[in-house]
């Protein structure tokens, strides 16, 4: 069997796009390689197959065209992924894994377009007996076609990318950011469950090999070296130690084991909590929000009794409550969900409302808690289903707010003697706003 020319070298762009695809959609191999892998395809690989569609068919490059293109290569591919995120960018979709695989499907495109023969090169004729007239030369081939080839590329760029916006984004994803039975969720950062439309401000999908440090504290505003929530009567000190980041996902690690806090106190236990505020009193919180739409995949504790896990936000000036807003906690148990608004009555005592969701075996599989809040509407949703809704503008904050994730133990209940370790996962934190 015959192969045609350049089979081969039309082939290794498209099996570096779909090497590609697979490593960002399901998180192979690990970040570094992960990143060179598409890096390559997208500078090297594609650029390279946008320049071989642009040759005819059956022209072989000699050693100065295998240079040029070499060269020409990482700049054609930068064009061609700048015109497809900006693409998806406009189509309010853009995600790591939407651009890579629409880029595959380029490339494939690409590789199976049909490319025009070069002109046959014919002996020339003799002028007829006689002096007659000679034979009409074979007209040359246009050169606007190349350019028509070239436009006729990156309209396909546009229209495979934007119509990549609706593959979902990595591993078990689905519109609303849907739970996934025993696996992972991704957030679908197009698509919040509330109206929009939303622009993603903030995002950690916990893929590096330890915590952030740039976007997460993990103490209290109000602690140095340690802290914990007094006013709760909690039984954990929180230390760093408790937090740890590894597959993909963040760990808050419960582990009975007495130690003394800075406050002189000693406590039977040590958690972990992460927050987007400050180091210590007087620093500067690394991220606040006023309004938005807050979500995170989460699988609570399969011990759940004594630990109290929660998803919330605080005022990041008053280092304090209230307001306060309660994404999801689950005091003392993984099979509902408390929901809860906290304002400052005018006698300055703590009034609150809520709704408690469930039954559902939230520490069998991540499931997506979010909430949207707005400055005359507080809204709560489970797995993209609109679970509580507050109206009352008087009772809606609208100072800037800390986001806190944290795995409180021994609130209202200590845990049973049994127990020694507990622990909360998040897969990923994401907040839009309009």
């Amino acid at each position: 069997m015959r192969v045609p020319p350049g089979a081969a070298a039309r082939l290794l762009p498209v099996v570096a796009g779909w090497t590609a695809a697979l490593a960002v959609v399901t998180r192979w191999p690990g970040d570094p390689l992960r990143a060179a892998v598409a890096g390559a395809f997208l500078l090297a690989g594609l650029g390279t197959a946008v320049l071989q569609a642009a040759r005819p068919l059956g022209d072989r490059p000699g050693p100065a065209d295998r240079l040029l293109t070499a060269a020409l290569a990482p700049v054609a591919g930068a064009a061609v992924v700048a015109l497809a995120a900006v693409a998806l960018f406009s189509a309010h979709a853009f995600t790591a894994v939407r651009l890579t695989t629409g880029l595959a499907l380029l490339t494939t495109l690409l590789a199976l377009l049909p490319r025009p023969r070069p002109p046959r090169q014919e002996p020339a004729r003799p002028d007829p007996p006689g002096g007659g007239p000679a034979a009409a030369p074979r007209r040359p081939p246009r050169p606007g076609r190349t350019a028509l080839r070239v436009a006729t590329t990156a309209a396909l760029c546009l229209l495979l990318t934007t119509a990549c916006s609706g593959i979902p984004d990595g591993p078990g994803a689905s519109p609303g950011a849907q739970a996934v039975s025993g696996g992972r969720t991704e957030p679908a950062r197009d698509r919040p469950a509330a109206p929009g439309p939303w622009h993603l401000v903030f995002h950690d999908d916990f893929t590096g090999p330890a915590l952030n440090t740039a976007d997460w504290a993990t103490c209290y505003d109000w602690n140095d070296h340690g802290c914990t929530n007094a006013g709760n009567g909690e039984e954990q000190w929180y230390l760093p130690g408790g937090v740890s980041v590894a597959d993909g996902a963040l760990a808050l690690t419960a582990r009975r084991q007495d130690t003394r806090g800075s406050d002189g106190r000693t406590y039977p236990w040590t958690s972990g909590m992460v927050t987007t505020g400050r180091d210590h009193w007087d620093g500067a919180p690394r991220h606040t929000f006023t309004y938005g739409y807050f979500a995170a995949a989460i699988r609570a504790p399969a011990d759940a009794l004594g630990m109290f896990p929660a998803f919330w936000l605080i005022p990041a000036e008053a280092r304090g409550t209230p307001p306060e807003l309660d994404v999801a906690e689950f005091p003392n148990t993984n099979l509902q969900v408390d929901m809860n608004l906290h304002w400052r009555a005018a006698d300055g005592r703590d009034a609150h409302v809520g709704h408690r969701d469930g039954p559902a075996d939230f520490a069998a599989e991540y499931h997506v808690f979010a909430l949207d809040w707005e400055p005359d509407a507080v809204t709560w949703y489970v797995d993209g289903v609109e679970r509580f809704r507050i109206t009352e503008s008087a009772r809606i904050p609208s100072v800037a707010m800390e986001i806190v994730v944290n795995l409180a133990v021994g609130y209202l209940v200590s845990p049973p003697a049994s127990l020694d370790t507990s622990t909360l996962k998040v897969d990923w934190v994401a907040v839009w706003q309009h």
